[in-house]
């Protein structure tokens, strides 16, 4: 860890790959999808200027996808599982490329930071990802963008450093006011499809099972992973909310940045309910 940095009320958002790209088929981006969210992140900016923002995207059908034959998640030895290394990391820059673009259409002054270049991880966990380069970028007043990646490993070789892996390393760094997470789903679904509106960590235990259905090739763990990731990290950080809800509904994204009350989907806190 390079040491905390003396930036205050930054807020991670992450794209979701089930959001931004079909993640039941094969390469397809949602273009359109990633452009809304682009002019929804701009408006946000723009009615406060004060808003700091750190972006994180998921992969989808474009890394899960290339991944999926390898198993490059659960390690990289063979030349055939370096070969499958390489291409998962194309894959995931090809779309981060297209991200990149629509959010630079928008208006949104991005700077791409690719995670592999710098990420280390031990077993699956990641133990270092440079924080100068997005300290500097923050500090310019531009949007640091992240997103999930291969990542070379101490004991597996190779693995992925998903987009919550990233988070939950920097916000060590920068103990982030809030973290949203976007999904397809309306937030974390309960046995009967209805959305949770709070868990804490004394709850997520007798909810595991609930919400760890979805759709799609994840090779990262899907929800379930998601929501013991970021349960860990408000024990840890319990200045941090998280907040996982659907990136579907137009408008939702860019309200929720400028009302820190605004209810949607659903919140992981450290505290009782």
């Amino acid at each position: 860890m390079e040491g905390s940095v003396d930036l205050t009320d930054v807020q991670f958002v992450k794209l979701g790959g089930s959001v931004i790209t079909d993640k039941t088929r094969a390469y397809r981006p949602r273009h359109d999808v990633i452009a809304r969210l682009a002019g929804e992140v701009r408006a946000a900016l723009d009615a406060d200027p004060d808003l700091r923002l750190l972006l994180g995207h998921g992969s989808g059908s474009f890394g899960h996808w290339a991944a999926e034959p390898y198993g490059t998640e659960r390690g990289v030895r063979t030349p055939a599982e370096w070969r499958g290394y390489a291409e998962v990391a194309a894959a995931a820059g090809q779309l981060n490329r297209i991200v990149t673009d629509a959010f630079l259409d928008a208006g949104v002054p991005v700077v791409s930071l690719q995670p592999s270049a710098s990420v280390r991880c031990r077993d699956g966990v990641v133990t270092h990802l440079s924080l100068r380069p997005i300290r500097e970028v923050l500090k310019k007043e531009l949007v640091p963008l992240v997103y999930g990646d291969v990542a070379l490993d101490d004991v597996r070789g190779g693995t992925i450093a998903s987009t919550e892996d990233l988070f939950v390393y920097l916000a060590d760094a920068f103990r982030p006011s809030r973290i949203l997470l976007l999904s397809r789903v309306p937030g974390v679904l309960d046995e009967n499809g209805e959305v949770i509106p709070t868990i804490t960590p004394e709850r997520h235990a007798g909810l595991q099972e609930a919400f760890s259905r979805a759709r799609g090739v994840d090779v990262t763990g899907g929800m379930a992973d998601k929501v013991a990731r970021m349960v860990d990290l408000v024990q840890r950080h319990p200045e941090t909310k998280v907040r996982i809800m659907t990136g579907t509904q137009p408008g939702l994204l860019r309200d929720v940045l400028l009302d820190g009350e605004r209810r949607a989907g659903t919140e992981i806190v450290a505290g009782q309910i």
